[in-house]
């Protein structure tokens, strides 16, 4: 596909659709006055039905029918619950995770109990390496993902890698270890 532009003739490049998905969903978001990112920003939005898709079809595959469709077995979707799920780049995120009648649906995206998607503990981690005090961590997840953290969860995630570089420190070592120097000039 070629396009004419003052003359010249220049091979007009094909958009992925994601890409114009994308350029509409911004050009939207602008129309209506959504920031990008933020509390409520469309980044957030977008996490949130990513997230939510996600769920209901590893659901669709538990049951082995689409929703509204005739089942296979006796076991049916049951509704949603509502779960709070705290992301790095996106902060807190308010998602419905779908349920099944007879309680077997073990999600994989967003497991049972999880609260935090990946990211967050190295984030927290990282902060504490700095010298950040527990206080300090919980303030900055306020502040920049508008998502509180309690002192005790950083302290659990801290204590954790404390005790693992702890059993790694007084580990037992073996008399002798294996050394090989190389030395090279390039000519």
């Amino acid at each position: 596909m070629t396009a004419t532009l003052n003359g010249v003739t220049k091979e007009k490049i094909d958009e992925s659709a994601e890409a114009r998905a994308a350029v509409e969903l911004v050009r939207l978001a602008k129309g209506q006055g959504l920031s990008l990112t933020g509390p409520d920003g469309l980044l957030k939005q977008l996490t949130k039905s990513v997230l939510e898709t996600s769920l209901h079809e590893e659901m669709t595959e538990h049951l082995g029918h689409e929703k509204h469709g005739r089942p296979v077995a006796d076991n049916v979707r049951d509704g949603t619950r509502p779960k709070a799920v705290l992301i790095e780049n996106t902060g807190q995120v308010e998602i419905d995770v779908p349920r099944d009648r007879a309680g077997t649906f073990e999600p994989q995206i967003v497991k049972k109990r999880q609260r935090r998607l990946s990211g967050v503990d190295e984030v927290v981690l990282s902060l504490y390496a700095k010298g950040l005090t527990t206080g300090e961590i919980s303030a900055h997840f306020a502040e920049i993902y508008g998502a509180s953290v309690s002192k005790e969860t950083i302290s659990r995630i801290t204590d954790k890698v404390i005790e693992e570089m702890q059993d790694w420190s007084v580990r037992p070592l073996d008399s002798t270890y294996a050394a090989v120097f190389i030395d090279a000039i390039v000519v």
